[in-house]
């Protein structure tokens, strides 16, 4: 669901394994290509002409029989799109968000019941995209690389054994996390993309050619760290132990090392060619500020965190692109957890309901 980058690459990719795909997209330009040529050109790290077996504007069509349906929409979009799903879903199916961000899962769970959907589905996230890839034109896309392993879990906790089985059949990069507290805390694009985006913002609005990640500088780099700190604070006050940036590009590509976050970002080979983005009005701000930032700023206050540099990056990226990102947000009533505690978070996300937590 979805024909962005990671939705050509991941239909392009699943193809060229035998995979039955059927491709949705809210709008034709993006798929026209793929209905004339009967599929998506991949090239990169995996090459060839994967064939799939629809690519439709057509919601029904899309999910009719669909046992795995796996979302590459942007995170903004997860709770319009639940809404738009709910009278098309039935009892059996899965589906995953690529990536959920944080609180994604959440979101499109609470707004199923919202629209009283009654189908029993499993809903599930991934902690990020297990593609980096770029959309070359429609039809055709690059596959940078694909991570060694990304964290998934269904919510609630103890629906994502089934996921796992479902999902491992085709993704052996998928490792089950402990529930979606953690694939949500450890969204390191809310780490990455809204500060560099800022802080480039001159450079991007003067149509100035750079790479994104590469040509980071070493005082950005310990800014990152910094913010860095703030998630991980998070976290921890919700017994999540995410990993830190660092630890994260380790884990997710091959021969990752340095001193410090700004060597290890330069070393990330899939980052050596991944350019900047060309407008400010760009996912990395429009989706990461208001599914990353707003939400680990809104699980802070119900644990009592501070955290001044995510607060300040928020309203610094509200005023510079004219938007109240804090109300386009994942406030914890989007979520389905407005006046929970900590603890009664943690046992509904592992159980999907709430009462009185036992001491």
């Amino acid at each position: 669901m979805g024909a962005g980058n990671g939705g050509h690459a991941m239909a392009g990719h699943l193809a060229l394994q035998g995979v039955p795909v059927r491709v949705y997209n809210r709008s034709q330009a993006r798929i026209a290509a793929m209905q004339e040529q009967g599929g998506v050109q991949v090239e990169g790290v995996a090459e060839g002409f994967g064939g799939i077996k629809a690519a439709t504007t057509n919601l029904a069509e899309a999910l009719a029989d669909a046992k795995l349906i796996m979302v590459t929409v942007p995170a903004s979009a997860h709770g319009e799109l639940a809404r738009a799903c709910a009278p098309h879903l039935r009892d059996g199916q899965v589906v995953v968000l690529n990536p959920g961000r944080t609180g994604g899962a959440l979101e499109f769970a609470a707004t199923l019941r919202a629209e009283n959907v009654t189908a029993q589905v499993s809903v599930a996230e991934a902690q990020t995209l297990v593609y980096s890839c770029r959309l070359v034109e429609p039809g055709r896309v690059r596959i940078l690389s694909i991570k060694n392993r990304v964290l998934l879990s269904a919510l609630p906790a103890t629906d994502t054994e089934r996921v796992m089985e479902l999902v491992g059949q085709i993704y052996a990069e998928f490792v089950p996390a402990a529930n979606v507290l953690e694939t949500g805390f450890n969204n390191i694009g809310a780490v990455f993309h809204p500060s560099l985006m800022l802080f480039n913002a001159n450079r991007i609005e003067a149509g100035e050619e750079f790479y994104f990640y590469r040509d980071i500088t070493p005082h950005l780099g310990r800014f990152l760290e910094a913010i860095d700190e703030e998630r991980l604070a998070v976290a921890r006050a919700f017994g999540v132990r995410a990993e830190s940036a660092g630890e994260w590009l380790a884990h997710a590509y091959s021969g990752v090392s340095g001193r410090d976050l700004y060597e290890e970002i330069r070393n990330v080979p899939a980052y050596q060619k991944a350019e900047a983005p060309t407008s400010l009005d760009d996912r990395y701000l429009t989706e990461d500020v208001p599914t990353g930032l707003v939400p680990i700023v809104a699980f802070a206050e119900v644990a009592g965190v501070a955290v001044p540099i995510s607060r300040s990056l928020v309203h610094i990226a509200c005023a510079l692109l004219g938007r109240d990102l804090w109300a386009e947000g994942r406030r914890l009533d989007r979520l389905g957890l407005a006046g929970m505690s900590v603890e009664g978070i943690i046992h509904y996300v592992n159980y999907l309901y709430t009462e009185e937590v036992t001491k």
